[in-house]
């Protein structure tokens, strides 16, 4: 059983609303869903006899701020049966919540954890969302693209306080002219 066949199957198989649109290409197969059915499509593609993709291989995020739901979240499984992967692709926005597969895929919940403290996506009765790679007391989420590349606070160990001390940016620069000839171009004409 190829690619083709499962790619075939899975479109003429599943309900309409569950999915917006699957896609080939060599390296496996793409399927977009809406945010209410991920987990539904997740359920037949990894218990469904003909697909059978039982290893969740990652989740991840990505933030697309000029769309109207600026993030989406992508399911990358793997069939070792039928030696086939497939993306499964959701969009969502800052409020929208999405629902947790970690019930179907124990290995989802550090995956859902990780996306829910880069982007700021939640999920609906998540068992366990907490911070993942940040501090507990870190504000915002450092993946999105309108997340500021010095955050919002600087950390530093204090040495006479003996403790870590938390203290809000402060950037000031002055002023600097920056000449951009080259040091090694002449700069007369007559040298050389």
């Amino acid at each position: 059983m190829d690619n083709q066949f499962i790619f075939k199957y899975s479109w003429e198989t599943l309900p309409k609303k569950w999915v917006k649109k699957i896609e080939k290409s060599e390296h496996g197969n793409r399927s977009d869903t809406n945010t209410d059915y991920p987990f539904q499509l997740l359920c037949f593609l990894k218990l469904h006899t003909y697909t059978r993709f039982q290893v969740l291989i990652d989740i991840c995020g990505v933030d697309y701020p000029s769309r109207k739901r600026r993030f989406e979240v992508v399911y990358n499984l793997l069939s070792t049966r039928y030696n086939s992967r497939i993306r499964v692709q959701t969009s969502a926005d800052e409020v929208t919540r999405i629902s947790p597969v970690v019930s179907l895929f124990p290995s989802a919940g550090r995956w859902e954890r990780e996306v829910w403290d880069m982007f700021g996506v939640s999920s609906i009765n998540h068992p366990d969302l907490r911070r993942i790679l940040t501090d507990y007391g870190f504000e915002g989420h450092p993946l999105r693209k309108d997340f500021p590349l010095s955050g919002y606070v600087e950390v530093r160990y204090d040495d006479p306080e003996k403790r870590v001390v938390s203290e809000p940016i402060e950037m000031t620069q002055e002023f600097r002219y920056f000449d951009f000839a080259s040091p090694w171009e002449q700069r007369n004409g007559n040298e050389g």
